[in-house]
């Protein structure tokens, strides 16, 4: 079943693949059978880190814009929830109610990116990388040297989620279920929006901008709006991201992690929304385990080891791998419709319009 028979409402269980569904199952019965070290450190971060890759996917693929600021949004977010809400470094900590500080905080950094997006969109190509860049280290040093407001190097710290419903939301198991609903409820609203009006024009206009401009299109807003859209899901993720380490500092935003989540979603493929948190479950793995082989110094070696083949003999990532040996499995590739019609799989969501 492709995105755009999920939300047509003309389907039914049965046009559902396999796979999908036991994927479904096994991301909700997790916590049954896995550790409160694998629920959290692994299960829980991994969805946190494909979110936030999940906004740049959403950029790069249906848009065409690359940008390094995606963990910039994130952190901003995290600051505001430290800043608005409460802390234990005595500093700021204005106490607000959650139900105002996370909204405001979402909202503020989704503008923050529609900003962003303002003074990007002005260029394409590896001048949007550079100036994206750029922001993201100014955003750094900002942090890492104002101590008024931000705290300097040392940041904030005891930033915790609320106790709501009698549920201590950063238990290992609350929490795990709490980034799986924002990762999925995100993942849906990207299927979703690549099929709707706006991601149609979106990816027109990545495929042919000169043409969407002559037939009436506003280029800019588009690509603007799809920045304050991506600047909703990576600042959502950056409340989940403060409150998963309890702290904010400014390593959280350094120029090292703006790397990491462009690595993890070319890893993963950024050409699909599964492909970013398929990115992120390997990239924490070697996080994690790497370092059980080879020194921890080594650790980035072998993520760039890991970036570097994946890039060289799949350049759409994993995601692409997997669309490689499906049909040796025989499962999936082509299916044919009750009225004996084949159908094509959408193998590549982000693809051309001639594509799609």
């Amino acid at each position: 079943m492709n995105a755009r028979s999920l939300f047509s409402g003309r389907h039914s269980v049965s046009d559902i693949h396999p796979a999908a569904i036991a994927t479904v199952v096994v991301l909700i019965a997790y916590p049954t059978f896995a550790s409160d070290f694998f629920v959290f450190q692994i299960g829980a971060y991994s969805l946190i880190l494909g979110t936030i890759a999940l906004s740049l996917m959403m950029l790069a693929g249906y848009g065409g814009m690359v940008s390094l600021a995606q963990m910039t949004v994130a952190g901003l977010a995290g600051y505001l929830v430290a800043i608005l809400g409460d802390n234990s470094v005595e500093v700021m900590g204005l106490d607000w109610p959650w139900w105002l500080f996370v909204p405001t905080a979402i909202l503020g950094a989704a503008l923050f990116s529609a900003f962003v997006g303002a003074v990007a969109v002005r260029t394409e190509g590896i001048y949007t990388i550079m100036i994206t860049l750029a922001i993201a280290v100014a955003f750094f040093y900002l942090v890492r040297q104002n101590y008024v407001l931000f705290n300097g190097w040392t940041g904030f710290a005891g930033v915790e989620p609320p106790t709501l419903l009698g549920v201590y939301w950063r238990d290992p198991v609350p929490f795990y279920y709490l980034s799986l609903a924002v990762a999925g409820f995100f993942f849906l609203a990207v299927l979703y929006a690549s099929r709707s009006t706006f991601g149609l024009g979106l990816q027109a206009i990545r495929d042919n901008p000169r043409r969407m401009r002559a037939l009436g299109y506003n280029v800019t807003l588009h690509r603007i709006v799809a920045y304050f859209l991506s600047g909703l899901i990576a600042a959502t993720a950056g409340v989940l991201f403060v409150w998963f380490n309890g702290r904010i500092s400014s390593g959280s935003v350094g120029v090292g992690i703006v790397i990491d989540i462009l690595v993890i979603a070319v890893i993963g493929g950024i050409r699909h929304p599964v492909g970013p948190f398929l990115g992120a479950l390997a990239f924490v793995l070697l996080e994690n385990f790497a370092i059980d082989l080879i020194d921890r110094e080594r650790f980035n070696t072998v993520i760039g080891v890991a970036f570097l083949l994946v890039v060289l003999f799949s350049p759409d990532g994993l995601i692409g791998i997997w669309h490689r040996i499906r049909p040796r499995l025989r499962i999936g590739g082509s299916t044919r419709s009750k009225s004996g019609r084949v159908e094509r799989v959408d193998r590549h969501a982000a693809g051309s319009l001639e594509q799609t």
